[in-house]
């Protein structure tokens, strides 16, 4: 039989569920952290048309990487600009040059390709336990699993009905459960009023080329500090969610291709990409489709709405900013539930390994923050050193 060719496979792989899971992706990340960019934005005096074109190199970046690793590979690869490095340069960049953060942005892409490329980051983390790994992203994902059913107090008919939707339709139709159960809170908060829609336009971003320069600032405000918290508060649980999902995804290309991408956007203002993390659980959990080889069509999917969040960066955000905040928390917490079971149940199967994979689960969940980095890293840190402690 002559081989399948791409568009006759990428046809058979489609769906319906995968084009939910991508919408909800895009939803869940834009909505959760837009806000924290055009702060980042704002602290390095960018004009609105620099933070509309922050946006559209983003969104080109994000829908490139998406897009081009998940064909090759044939597996879910998300990826998502470094909420963490926003919130860096919001604290640490202020007062730097928008010419000279550029220069930052752009170092700090190099040394994510060298460390990806060069294998360095991928050995590391190769020496973590899938236990380990499991417990850290089932501590990512609790909080938006219980920010789901937290959203009952504000909203309770909006909240109820998504969640009387998502069970109905697990129980009958278990594909186009997210799909149905959006479409149900959409549809209660268009009735009761909720859906803000007067800021909408259609409107095309335009990029704004910056000519990069280095400083000493540069490197010590923005270049370094964005490559620490990127690899390790981004990039470490984006590995750790691709392991505990069970592809296998070649990290070191994937992290690479990602700094390659930031060098070629940084001067529009892309300040660094990396591997998702919650984000990706949703294409690859079962909701996006029941066969798990046929999801990375949901993060081809999630590709094209970042690419369109790229290309219409004013009308994207006026179309996520209409839907009520309690549906984005109802929607990510409900798309996020099967794989924290699956997290949860990973890394809790090996007996002698369980106290420490908890510990990781629980310093996780915790939320804490120590010298700018998240808690995702010291659960990890947290879960080696108990088992190195029990298991030496």
């Amino acid at each position: 039989m002559p081989a399948e060719s791409l568009p006759a496979r990428l046809w058979r792989d489609q769906s319906v569920s995968a084009i939910a899971a991508g919408f909800v992706t895009v939803l869940v990340g834009f909505a959760s952290s837009a806000a924290i960019v055009f702060q980042a934005a704002q602290a390095l005096g960018a004009t609105p048309g620099q933070t509309a074109s922050w946006m559209w190199a983003l969104g080109l970046g994000m829908g490139a990487t998406c897009i081009g690793l998940s064909l090759r590979w044939k597996m879910p690869v998300v990826t998502a600009w470094s909420t963490p490095g926003a919130a860096v340069l919001v604290t640490s960049a202020a007062g730097v040059p928008m010419a000279e953060a550029i220069g930052g942005f752009l170092l700090s892409a190099l040394l994510i390709t060298a460390a990806g490329f060069s294998g360095v980051f991928e050995r590391l983390l190769g020496r973590i336990p899938l236990s380990l790994a499991s417990g850290m992203l089932a501590g990512v994902l609790l909080r938006f699993c219980v920010d789901a059913f937290g959203a009952i107090q504000a909203q309770p008919l909006l909240v109820l009905t998504m969640l009387v939707a998502w069970l109905a339709s697990r129980r009958l139709w278990p594909r186009y459960a997210i799909i149905l159960t959006l479409a149900a809170g959409t549809a209660v908060a268009a009735l009761t009023a909720q859906l803000d829609v007067g800021q909408l336009r259609l409107e095309l971003a335009r990029p704004e080329w910056t000519t990069p320069r280095l400083s000493l600032a540069a490197v010590l405000g923005v270049a370094l500090p964005l490559f620490v918290v990127t690899m390790a508060s981004q990039n470490v649980p984006g590995v750790a969610v691709i392991r505990a999902s069970g592809y296998p995804v070649p990290v070191s290309p994937a992290v690479g291709w990602t700094g390659v991408a930031t060098l070629l956007l940084a001067p529009f203002g892309a300040f660094a990409l990396n591997l998702a993390a919650i984000t990706a659980a949703i294409c690859m959990g079962p909701e996006a489709h029941a066969d798990p080889a046929r999801r990375y069509m949901a993060a081809v999917w999630a590709g094209i709405f970042y690419l369109l969040v790229g290309l219409f960066g004013a009308t994207v955000a006026g179309l996520f900013a209409a839907f009520p905040q309690a549906l984005v928390l109802a929607i990510a917490g409900i798309a996020l539930i099967g794989t924290l079971g699956n997290s949860l149940a990973t890394a809790l199967q090996e007996a002698d390994e369980r106290e420490a994979a908890l510990v990781t689960f629980l310093v996780t969940a915790s939320g804490l923050s120590l010298l700018g980095v998240g808690a995702a890293f010291w659960g990890l840190v947290a879960g080696v050193i108990v088992r190195v402690v029990l298991r030496p």
